[in-house]
């Protein structure tokens, strides 16, 4: 503890880091700030319908990402998902369109006009959903009286570019946090509307357990001991990798004098989880279409039976399916994003190669293969970490938000934003000489 103790106070010795870090926390407090401000023209007093209807289901896991936005009809209702869409959308568009594929050789010119690009699309998909979230309030329990200014276009436009505004104000406070904060920004205010529903949740899994006699004390820490273990679990699973041994015929290493180095051996990191959270986040989109095609065709037996399981996210069949996309995208995700041929020409072109292996395509071949090895463990691996909320929900009779932090999209964010961050930090205190922030030990000195 008293290294622990060490180590902030040499964060906080560090200027420039001080320094972000009060910006991050600034602009943190900003955010969750906007997500209490309710839309111009709503009476607040009558939002207790929709903020139970999005407790649960889908829309639950929604809010979630919204930090609770979505349910106060705030104008950060539309959170920063539609720049999320936005970025995925081009992401997949980059491996059509030749004129994207160029961008991404082009460097960093190359990346501010994707970034460009990107907001623009985020804006039009703002532009839709923000209509489509106003008329849909009816329906989630907002009553007509609710609308003070009625559900004309007095009030509809207004509503549409405050929300439009408040997505890109959003997305605005993400990239000054990732330029001039700690961290990737839209992550952590991603990762932020998460937790702040922890405290919520997890009391009321308090109340139910110690007032309802359902365990009691000793049941809720046997649940906090399991949801540290599955918390162990997704930091192996983002931090794992297979290192491929790489060799190189000759290099020069400086140190006062040259001296040749006959085969110095290096290692490339292949992750066992290459493509992150994006799996899931695929996979939650589609599984909103069988619900919906079920109430449309609810005028048959099958539609029925497709509208009843389909709307049940701890139900078996929701899960299964949401199991198998997840295992699919992790595939197909990985394939897009980890270029395999572009390694080996890397390689080749740095003098070096993988001991058996041919420089060239056989190389590219050859990681491509150990891809595919080693994302099978890591999709079944991912999928589970997905469908454990339903798991705990069955066995250890978890109420439902309380349930959420047990895995799937909330989870992994919150583990892959934390270590993101916190390598960050480390990064700044190792290039002043104090040691990490997992690390204990004193001041490191100068040679």
């Amino acid at each position: 503890m008293k290294k622990f103790i060490e180590t902030i106070s040499n964060i906080w010795k560090i200027e420039e880091l001080r320094q972000r870090i009060i910006l991050t926390l600034s602009l943190l407090l900003v955010y969750r700030f906007g997500a209490q401000i309710v839309l111009p023209g709503i009476d607040t007093t009558q939002l207790a319908q929709l903020t139970s209807n999005t407790e649960q289901g889908i829309l639950g896991i929604l809010n979630a990402f919204t930090g609770g936005a979505f349910a106060n009809a705030s104008v950060f209702a539309l959170g920063i998902m539609p720049y999320i869409s936005a970025s995925i959308v081009v992401q997949l568009m980059g491996i059509a369109i030749p004129y994207l594929q160029k961008l991404q050789k082009e460097g960093e010119s190359g990346r501010k006009t994707i970034n460009q690009i990107t907001r623009w699309l985020t804006i039009g998909i703002c532009i839709v959903q923000a209509p489509a979230y106003l008329y849909g309030l009816g329906a989630l329990g907002v009553p007509d009286s609710a609308f003070v200014l009625g559900k004309g276009m007095d009030f509809i436009v207004p509503a549409v570019i405050i929300l439009v505004t408040g997505c890109v104000f959003a997305m605005w406070l993400g990239e000054k946090i990732t330029d001039k904060g700690i961290g990737n920004g839209i992550s952590l205010l991603i990762m932020v509307g998460i937790i702040a529903r922890m405290p919520q949740v997890f009391a009321q899994e308090f109340v139910s357990r110690t007032t309802n006699n359902t365990g009691g004390i000793m049941f809720i820490l046997i649940e906090i001991i399991v949801w540290f273990l599955v918390i162990l679990a997704s930091v192996y699973l983002t931090m794992a990798v297979r290192q491929i041994p790489v060799q190189y015929a000759r290099r020069t290493a400086s140190g006062g004098y040259e001296k040749n180095i006959m085969g110095a051996r290096q290692y490339i990191p292949l992750k066992l989880n290459a493509s992150g959270v994006m799996p899931i986040i695929f996979a939650q989109a589609i599984m909103f279409a069988p619900s919906l095609l079920g109430r449309t065709f609810n005028n048959t037996a099958v539609g029925q039976w497709m509208e009843v399981q389909f709307a049940d996210i701890f139900g078996l069949a929701y899960n299964t399916l949401f199991a198998i996309l997840i295992i699919i995208f992790t595939y197909f995700y990985t394939a897009i994003t980890v270029p395999t041929n572009k390694m080996a020409d890397d390689l080749k072109r740095s003098g070096g190669f993988i001991p058996g292996i041919r420089p060239g395509k056989e190389t590219g071949d050859f990681l491509d293969h150990i891809m595919s090895l080693i994302t099978l463990p890591g999709s079944i691996f991912l999928a589970l970490l997905a469908v454990l909320p339903a798991i705990v929900v069955k066995l250890m009779d978890v109420q439902a938000g309380w349930a959420l932090f047990y895995g799937g999209t909330s989870l992994l964010i919150m583990v892959g934003v934390a270590i993101d961050t916190v390598q960050q930090v480390n990064s700044y205190l190792l290039n002043r000489h104090y040691d990490g922030l997992m690390k204990t030990g004193k001041n490191r000195k100068v040679a």
